[in-house]
Parts: structure tokens; sequence; C-alpha cells
């Protein structure tokens, strides 16, 4: 991974933290894909895409996630929902966009973006 994701997943991270976020787990990797921060916010599992850009040159790091994303993140959270026996749980896909300028870095999150 290059290091602007590595520093991405860092800053999301601490942002959700500071949000109330528990972090269960980072790169949970799975035969379907690999989700990159798992976190719960109250009493639900929320699996989190973090996408990070030094600039929106080729479009907002949130353009970046597409469909066929979308469709290994849900199949990576059900088994990571059933290897924890966590099968009843509430659930969401939410993303974070990590933007570092040169001179700020802005956060945007998204939440449930499977509607």
């Amino acid at each position: 991974m290059r290091q602007i994701g590595l520093d991405g997943e860092r800053l999301a991270a601490k942002f959700l933290q500071k949000l109330g976020y528990k972090i269960l787990t980072h790169n949970f990797h799975s035969r379907f894909g690999e989700i990159d921060i798992i976190a719960k916010d109250k009493s639900t599992i929320v699996f989190i895409e973090v996408k990070s850009r030094s600039n929106n040159s080729f479009g907002t790091p949130l353009e970046a996630i597409t469909y066929s994303k979308i469709e290994k993140i849900k199949k990576t959270a059900f088994y990571f929902l059933t290897l924890n026996n966590l099968g009843s749980s509430d659930f969401r896909i939410d993303a974070v966009e990590v933007i570092m300028g040169t001179e700020q870095v802005n956060i945007n999150h998204l939440k449930n973006i499977t509607l």
C-alpha cells in the first residue's frame, strides 16, 4: 500500500475515534476482499472504506469507490460477522475520504454508502 493510503487510514481512524467510534480492527482480509477499518458506533458494527488523495485532480476519493468494490466489502462484511458470531448485529458500510493537501487535511465521512 502506498504511503498516502497508510497515512489516510491512520487519520481516518483518529477522526472516527474522536467521533466516539471504537476501532475493532484494521485491514481485515478475506478471500472476497479487504475492509480498511471495522469499528463500532454505539451498537452498530461499521465497515469503513478509506480513500485518500493528495488532491482532486483525478476526481474525489469517494468517486473511486465502485459498485464492484462495495460488493466485495459486503461479502467481506458478512464473512466477518459470521466468523465472529455477530450475524444478528446491526451493521452498515461507511466511507471516509481523506484529502491531504499541502496546507491542510480534509476528511469527509459518508454513512451508509450502500443506500
